[in-house]
């Protein structure tokens, strides 16, 4: 692609290559970002997050940050997430019968388990995703007052998403950073301060930059999947009854309807890479310095992977999707807390409901990096 004003990028659409690209981190470096925005060296250090390092720097920085997103710790926030999430849909069945489930449901149960994780207090949550918003959506005039593309943001090239809003997270997680230093707590920021047994720690700039990851990526992505997995269950009412009837008999239907719904609107479209050395690919000349951008997108509706990737499938196994990633390092570190929040989700709401229809036209985010919709209007009839 020969972008206007830009170097250009090579795109990777086919799942294996995808796959192909992913592991070759000595080939194809994330230590020079992983968006398609040119950046300054300078600029890039000081934004960079844990995806923007290549082995064996991501490897320390993941080792300091990923015990709280391990499978063991995530399948015992299953009862916390369970009772949030009866609350939402009680909260929300409890209205008109006629509402917008991005903002009633699905921003919600992220929204209250981040506070959860974090060990911040409730009322800072709406707070925390309005600016998680601005990050996340910053292509989107609605979401940000400084869109990129439609604004100067010059003032903001030295902190994450070119945006004020980091500004706004960086000055909260040091209030919350040095709170916790004087009251440890059980949370996720007293164990990421906390040295590993080694001495290791995160310096102060990687706190921040991982707490606004966490405030931005970790609670949008999912709530984007929880919409798109409604609006697809409309769509397929059959299959929409049919998970609904699988509930307390059958929890692996669920187990897979899940994977559905995360290969389905494949959130996160798009990663780049840079090319560290010339190499060929199908015939094509790759040099050194050049954009790679894989599209998990693509991958996932590849043909050759997805036997009919067009039709929603609930049955859909295997179901290798490339949603968070797969078989790299980068592997999302959110990726069971998001299939948990979506599996509880589910199976709380569809039981209590006998009918959902669209009741409106969906509003999507405007970005090319990420697959939302900002507004799902839904008609529910309960059970």
């Amino acid at each position: 692609d020969e972008h206007d004003g830009g170097k250009g990028f090579w795109a990777i659409t086919g799942y294996d290559d995808l796959l192909s690209v992913s592991r070759q981190v000595e080939i194809f470096s994330s230590a020079q970002g992983i968006t398609l925005e040119e950046m300054d060296p300078e600029d890039f250090r000081l934004r960079r997050n844990m995806l923007e390092y290549d082995p064996p720097e991501h490897t320390r920085y993941r080792r300091l940050v990923s015990k709280p997103f391990a499978r063991r710790e995530v399948y015992a926030y299953e009862n916390a997430i369970r009772l949030l999430a009866r609350q939402v849909v009680e909260e929300a069945l409890a209205g008109p019968s006629t509402f917008d489930f991005v903002q009633d449901v699905a921003k919600q149960l992220p929204m209250r388990m981040l506070g959860r994780l974090l060990g911040v207090p409730d009322e800072d949550g709406p707070w925390l995703i309005e600016r998680g918003d601005a990050l996340i959506g910053n292509f989107d005039p609605e979401m940000t007052t400084h869109p990129l593309g439609l604004t100067d943001t010059d003032d903001f090239k030295h902190i994450p998403f070119r945006s004020p809003a980091a500004l706004d997270l960086y000055q909260y997680a040091e209030r919350a950073a040095a709170e916790r230093r004087a009251h440890p707590t059980d949370g996720v920021i007293s164990k990421l301060l906390a040295p590993t047994i080694d001495g290791e720690q995160l310096t102060e700039l990687e706190f921040k930059n991982f707490f606004v990851l966490m405030v931005s990526a970790g609670n949008d992505t999912t709530r984007y999947s929880m919409a798109a997995a409604m609006k697809a269950l409309i769509d397929h009412p059959d299959q929409m009854a049919e998970l609904r009837d699988s509930i307390g008999t059958n929890p692996s239907l669920m187990d897979s309807a899940v994977e559905e719904m995360l290969r389905w609107p494949t959130v996160t479209m798009p990663f780049r890479r840079t090319a560290t050395r010339d190499v060929e690919m199908h015939g094509k000349q790759i040099k050194a310095g050049d954009k790679v951008v894989i599209w998990f997108v693509s991958a996932n509706y590849d043909g050759d992977q997805f036997p009919d990737p067009y039709r929603f499938d609930i049955h859909r196994t295997p179901n290798e999707h490339v949603a968070f990633g797969r078989m790299s390092p980068h592997l999302c570190l959110g990726a069971q807390l998001a299939r948990m929040e979506l599996k509880v989700l589910f199976e709380e709401l569809l039981p209590r409901i006998a009918d959902a229809q669209l009741a409106g036209p969906v509003d999507r985010l405007r970005s090319n990096f990420i697959s939302g919709m900002k507004r799902v209007p839904v008609t529910v009839s309960l059970a």
